[in-house]
């Protein structure tokens, strides 16, 4: 019979699996684009490598490698407008309002969870099978592990998405200060903009 521990170490073997192939192909992909010549930004790594953006921004070493890599080509790469700018930004703003609202859903999850556990520890209205009940028990402490584990890794990926906000905003804020500069209408997006990630 399997251990109740067994499942969530055999989960979380996987994750980090599945995580140092993700690291694999960003490597691959940067060293591809870097000697292709081509574009290179997180946007374009992240595609080329199937992975989501906030991957990167979670993996601060993956994401200075893909920094590293734009240095070279930096003065020699197309210009990134505003509009693209704005676009990576209300798609970062839109995602993270999604896994804030899945964030709440697993919370009220694990409450309920976490209230039923309690209720049926109190033996109110406890089942005569004591056997059942022990199962019931084993099976409510799993989904525990792993809402919690969930809820870790929606709360990794908001914190990435929220850091995508503000990086997108200073290269907004920056790009405006240059069009201002050169005479043209800057796009400026304020800090008190009702959809801004705080």
């Amino acid at each position: 019979m399997t251990s109740p521990g067994s499942k969530p170490q055999a989960a979380l073997r996987g994750r980090q699996a599945d995580s140092a192939r993700r690291r694999a192909r960003v490597a691959a992909a940067i060293s591809t684009a870097a000697a292709a010549g081509q574009e290179i930004s997180v946007s374009s790594i992240a595609r080329a490598a199937a992975v989501d953006r906030t991957f990167l921004y979670r993996h601060h070493d993956l994401l200075e490698q893909v920094h590293a890599a734009q240095a070279p080509s930096a003065g020699t790469g197309p210009a990134v407008s505003s509009a693209s700018l704005q676009a990576d930004l209300l798609n970062a703003q839109q995602r993270a309002a999604r896994l804030a609202a899945r964030v709440q859903q697993l919370e009220r999850r694990l409450s309920s969870l976490l209230g039923e556990h309690a209720w049926r520890e109190s033996g109110l209205g406890a089942p005569d099978d004591i056997d059942e009940l022990k199962q019931q028990n084993t099976t409510l402490e799993q989904r525990i592990i792993d809402l919690r584990l969930q809820l870790d890794q929606r709360d990794q990926d908001l914190a990435a998405a929220r850091a995508a906000s503000r990086e997108l905003m200073a290269q907004l804020n920056t790009t405006a200060a240059t069009e201002n500069a050169a005479g043209q209408k800057p796009h400026v997006l304020r800090d008190n903009h009702p959809d801004m990630i705080r």
